[in-house]
């Protein structure tokens, strides 16, 4: 009998520190972008039997993507964090008068490229914009993702860089990570936009591992819950500490939180905490047929009257 439980003890501690080395490679990865050029990217058709082996043990190596200029005119702004790394971002000015400015902000793995159907939908309803690169995204430097934690600091230097030039109608909008990047900013900086939109945000960085193992056809846990701790230690975070939900508490101004119903990422539950914590003035809008991606491209006729709408209501 000792022999035995001996031998299933020892077998759990095998099995414990296997499925913590696999999580911290998956979690490497997760929050890692390589540069063009560093690794090599293979196609799923020329994939080998090993290299998938070595995807599910290791994770995927995934390349900063590249960004598109848009059609329109733009001045190319240089952003410095704290810790130097270099933020790129487009500062798009309509030619004539414009009721303010919306800052944009994509999603984890996306770039600044990836959102202008949104900020030429915004310039239609008369505002400037402004796209940002997150760290270690498209045209921006570094190779470190922290999903929204220190991207928080990104969304306040872009926020300061508008709000420099002078304008008084400041408009948060982001998706996805971007959007979690906002709730996190408006809880550790004194930012006081005129309104916010926040597009499909996780509740937390947990869940949104949950989303993302859940993607691969694999079950969620216990595999998120080591993925979440190892993102944030091979990081230097509390990464069981970054939950939009909760940093809802401290947006007080408006916010229009919008969610597509098809979204096999971010839960409805999800969707209704950060809704139910939001202490300003808000709505929350459905969209039936979209789900984890562009909204405004999906049910572009609606996302333009809601979000024209939410522009031009009056603040009480």
């Amino acid at each position: 009998m000792k022999k035995t439980l001996k031998i299933l003890l020892c077998f759990l501690l095998v099995l414990f520190i296997f499925i913590n080395i696999i999580t911290a490679f998956h979690a490497y990865k997760f929050t890692h972008f390589y540069d063009i050029g560093q690794v090599a990217i293979i196609k799923n058709e020329n994939k080998t039997g090993w290299d998938k082996t070595k995807e599910i043990l290791f994770g995927i190596n995934v390349v900063k993507q590249k960004n598109n200029a848009p059609d329109s005119g733009y001045e190319k702004v240089i952003i410095k964090t704290k810790d130097d790394i270099k933020l790129q971002g487009w500062y798009v000015k309509l030619k004539d008068s414009a009721k303010g400015t919306v800052i944009l902000f994509h999603g984890h793995g996306s770039k600044k490229s990836s959102v202008t159907d949104e900020a030429a939908s915004f310039r239609k309803l008369g505002y400037h914009t402004f796209l940002l690169d997150f760290r270690a995204h498209g045209n921006s430097s570094g190779n470190t993702s922290t999903i929204g934690y220190y991207e928080s600091e990104d969304v306040k230097l872009a926020y300061d860089f508008i709000k420099e030039k002078g304008e008084k109608n400041i408009v948060l909008w982001g998706i996805s990570m971007g959007a979690a990047a906002v709730t996190k900013a408006m809880n550790d900086y004194a930012l006081a936009p005129s309104k916010i939109i926040i597009e499909m945000p996780f509740a937390s960085i947990l869940q949104a591992a949950e989303g993302r193992i859940k993607m691969m056809g694999l079950p969620p846990e216990p595999l998120a819950t080591f993925i979440t701790f190892w993102g944030g230690t091979l990081h230097g975070f509390w990464a069981f500490g970054m939950q939009p939900s909760e940093f809802a508490k401290k947006i007080t101004v408006p916010v229009l939180l919008q969610w597509g119903k098809q979204d096999a990422r971010v839960k409805e539950e999800e969707t209704a905490a950060i809704f139910a914590n939001l202490a300003g003035k808000k709505e929350l809008v459905e969209y039936e047929t979209a789900g984890h991606e562009s909204l405004c491209v999906k049910e572009h006729d609606k996302w333009m009257a809601t979000v024209g709408r939410f522009l031009n209501e009056e603040i009480r």
